[in-house]
């Protein structure tokens, strides 16, 4: 999950993205503004993976913003104007989107977006310490262990989860959110807006349906999540994890 901020002083163009941001499953808008000076302050304070941010704006540029951020959170330009574009991307702009902007484009954005957070980031290194397991807590009040090699997928329903392991099912008033962020991201991922597989367990990828290890049924791969899927499945087995 990313969060990101959107700047722009058009109302209507926020209101576009903001909207966008909404429909991505793997982005989460932490707020926007029309003001890029009002921005600075909360950029450099905190954490913001991903930023939308308009080139032509009152009082400072968008390119002079990413000068006075330094890096400190990736960005993808907007603008109406494409000579921009080779400045932007000298200081390091993500992605480059021309208003005004169809959906399916910033879709694109967002994934290369996604993937370079996976990558660039040590998603695939394992942390000086970590769990093999989680505890959740049943539809009956009861906490139990699950270790991560036990589970072969999760599937969010309305106010709650399903677990699947090889010999249970286990239900969970968690959403799939809230799982997601607790599973590690170089055994887990989610491939559709309410589904997250275990990496290890894939056996095959068909169309738009992915087979497990050991299970008849197919888990959906969501069109949102596809490209990524397969640059991260891609990556996975580089890195010998299968």
């Amino acid at each position: 999950m990313l969060s990101c901020f959107v700047i722009d002083d058009e109302p209507a163009a926020i209101d576009i993205l903001t909207n966008y941001i909404e429909k991505t499953p793997f982005l989460n808008l932490v707020g926007s503004t029309n003001n890029p000076i009002e921005a600075i302050q909360l950029l450099q304070n905190q954490k913001i993976d991903l930023v939308f941010l308009d080139i032509q704006m009152p009082y400072l540029s968008g390119l002079d913003l990413m000068k006075v951020i330094q890096g400190k959170s990736k960005v993808i330009l907007t603008t109406a104007h494409s000579e921009y574009a080779l400045e932007g991307f000298e200081q390091d702009a993500l992605d480059y989107l021309l208003k005004p902007i169809p959906f399916e484009r910033f879709l694109k954005a967002a994934q290369k977006a996604l993937y370079n957070s996976a990558f660039a980031t040590s998603a695939w290194q394992a942390p000086a310490t970590e769990d093999e397991y989680i505890f959740v807590k049943t539809e009956k009040g009861k906490m139990i262990r699950i270790n991560f090699d036990e589970i072969m997928y999760v599937e969010g329903l309305k106010n709650y989860l399903s677990i699947y392991t090889k010999e249970d099912r286990i239900i969970t008033l968690l959403n799939v959110k809230d799982l997601e962020e607790r599973l590690p991201p170089k055994k887990f991922m989610r491939v559709h807006k309410s589904y997250i597989v275990s990496l290890d367990r894939i056996k095959a990828v068909d169309g738009n349906q992915i087979l497990l290890k050991d299970m008849k049924a197919y888990v959906p791969l969501g069109e949102t999540y596809r490209t990524v899927f397969f640059q991260t499945l891609q990556q996975y087995v580089m890195n010998g994890k299968r």
